[in-house]
């Protein structure tokens, strides 16, 4: 199965969003049906009926737990599915064999998060699922990705003005592919300064037959040649590391990212790799804990690379009436990455004006219930890269921008505005890669901690947007769940010297019996009250998400001013309730063995 890039289209309704998400999963049972469980013969016997200890159910994902119990009832045990078997040690022959011997398939073997991926009957996964070198079994899932003024907005020109650009530096861009593209040499056009490519999509070449991920390439490195200066990226002389993974429609697998990623780490010391972009996601299925898509960016991001991720494209999903709460996608509901939701910059370059894209997913995640985003940044109507004769160019011509907007009367059609969490993404990487030039020495959560510090507060308290194609007016609220610690700003961050103690991890939201919302911060932190408490000037008097947040259930630890803003917890009421946000497990569905990709909102068009 696989990963999904995000279509990312202007104005898309809240009507489509919304029905994308139930068809997906009704086509998702139905593709299982006819594809992904055909018959076989030989293996593991037929399903048993069995406690759930005895089955080992307690190691198999809500989607798998489902399938067999269905299998039970219908009698298809032979049905088969590709999944991902996690291990206590990194897999050897002997426990490839322990699957083949159920009749399954070696397809690949994942060391970074020391799993193999077999294709398998339900009845064996059953049986491998009772082996106690087992740890967790899960489908081998789709995943999708998650867009002129975004460089003033947070300050990117601010900080090319005294040099930072990325030189140096590499950024490992899992995506699409990445096209070749005058914007991507350097300066005398020369040599190009995407330095390494590799595809793990089975038979496709290294470049973008999507557009997404050019695109994304773009906004964190492209130099402005083809527009003349006017049109660029947040770092526009850092290295690309092209590591593709979504085919031609923007689909990919939780493997192949698990591969690219492991590729990156690899790498890393080659091409002094420090970031790596991952505009692409899925639902959430299970904990952070047992997903090995989180747990392979958990691995990267503990061997010193900075990992920012997609919040999502789901914000105006009200299918559950949670108004678009809880639905961060996976692997962004990770604690220790950087997840990223999207702004409208309103065609100006002042952020006074600018307001939350309604589209943009909003936390806590499920199961976990992580405080998601971290911070938001400019990702609606983002003019980058375009891929000749992609996907994206073919089916949204009329994004494309004619090049005598940007002095250009070649005729050749050189970007494409596109929108989504996707485009915000990346914004964040180059703003990571300017603060790792300027001080090489920072690690992972040191640059998150201090993106998070020095992110602009200042929101209305709510807004409202009118979307003219559903007719729809969607209402926003700027809370902890919506965006994060604030709005991107790289000069601040450039500024800022502190030095961080612990880990970044974003903190947990807990409700107690009376219905009260604290954020629960991991003791080894840098907002942990044993920390903070011990040490007053790591911090100074700033806070980091704001005077109304329990932290530890304490009040105000970090002094007067903000790391989340003021309005913190006090958000949309509706998810305080909801058995959907704060039900102890995210209940099995007939979801199967794929998931939805980012794909179902595009940008807030008439904002």
């Amino acid at each position: 199965m696989g990963l999904k890039p995000k279509p990312e289209k202007s104005a898309l309704s809240a009507q489509v969003s919304t029905a994308k998400w139930h068809v997906t999963l009704k086509l998702i049972v139905l593709v299982l049906a006819i594809t992904g469980l055909a018959s076989a013969n030989g293996g593991a016997k037929p399903l048993q009926g069995e406690d759930r200890n005895s089955r080992g159910t307690a190691k198999l994902s809500p989607e798998l737990t489902t399938l067999i119990l269905k299998a039970q009832r219908t009698g298809s045990s032979n049905a088969r599915v590709q999944v991902i078997v996690q291990f206590r040690k990194s897999p050897t022959i002997a426990h490839i064999k322990k699957a083949t011997r159920l009749g399954g398939v070696h397809a690949q073997t994942l060391r970074l998060v020391r799993a193999g991926v077999f294709n398998l009957s339900l009845s064996a996964i059953q049986a491998l699922a009772k082996d106690p070198e087992v740890t967790y079994i899960s489908p081998n899932r789709t995943v999708g990705v998650s867009n002129d003024y975004y460089e003033q907005t947070v300050g990117g020109d601010i900080a090319h003005s005294y040099g930072w650009d990325g030189t140096g530096i590499g950024v490992a861009v899992i995506d699409s592919g990445v096209s070749d593209h005058p914007d991507l040499y350097d300066t005398r056009q020369v040599n190009s300064r995407v330095v390494y490519s590799q595809s793990f999509v089975p038979g496709s070449s290294v470049s973008d037959g999507y557009g997404h991920g050019t695109h994304v390439a773009g906004i964190i490195s492209g130099n402005g040649w083809s527009s003349y200066g006017t049109i660029f990226g947040v770092a526009p002389n850092v290295n690309i590391i092209n590591l593709k993974v979504l085919d031609g429609n923007g689909a990919g697998s939780d493997s192949g990212v698990i591969a690219a990623i492991q590729r990156a780490i690899a790498l890393k010391s080659t091409y002094n790799i420090r970031v790596i972009n991952l505009s692409l996601g899925r639902r959430v299925y299970e904990s952070y804990t047992q997903d090995p898509l989180c747990q392979a960016v958990e691995v990267a991001w503990k061997s010193g690379l900075v990992v920012v991720v997609a919040a999502g494209n789901f914000g105006r999903d009200n299918s559950t009436h949670t108004n678009g709460y809880g639905t961060i996608a996976a692997p962004g509901n990770d604690p220790y990455v950087i997840t990223v939701g999207a702004m409208r910059t309103m065609n100006t370059p002042q952020e006074s004006d600018d307001r939350i894209a309604t589209y943009s997913s909003k936390g806590p995640s499920l199961v976990d219930h992580i405080a998601k985003p971290d911070l938001v940044a400019p990702g609606n109507k983002i003019a980058s890269l375009l891929s000749q004769g992609s996907t994206l160019e073919q089916k949204y011509p009329g994004d494309v921008l004619n090049p005598i907007t940007y002095g250009d009367y070649s005729g050749q059609d050189s970007y494409i505005k596109l929108s989504g969490t996707s485009m915000a993404t990346p914004v964040v990487s180059g703003a990571a890669v300017l603060m790792l030039q300027k001080s090489s020495g920072l690690n992972p959560d040191a640059v998150k901690a201090r993106l998070m510090k020095t992110a602009d507060k200042m929101f209305p308290t709510q807004s409202s947007t009118y979307d003219q194609f559903s007719g729809v007016t969607y209402s926003a609220q700027y809370d902890i769940f919506t965006v994060g610690a604030g709005y991107l700003n790289i000069p601040a961050a450039l500024s800022n010297n502190d030095t961080v103690s612990g880990t970044a991890m974003s903190p947990v939201a807990v409700r107690n019996l009376t219905g009260t919302v604290s954020l629960q911060a991991d003791s080894s932190s840098v907002w942990s009250n044993s920390v903070v408490g011990g040490n007053s000037l790591i911090w100074g008097t700033s806070v980091v998400w704001g005077n109304s947040v329990l932290l530890n259930g304490t009040s105000v630890i970090w002094g007067s001013s903000v790391v989340w803003g003021n309005s913190a917890l006090d958000g949309c009421s509706v998810i305080w309730g909801s058995s959907v946000v704060w039900g102890a497990t995210l209940g099995a569905t007939d979801a199967g063995s794929a998931a939805e990709s980012i794909d179902g909102s595009g940008d807030d068009d008439g904002e």
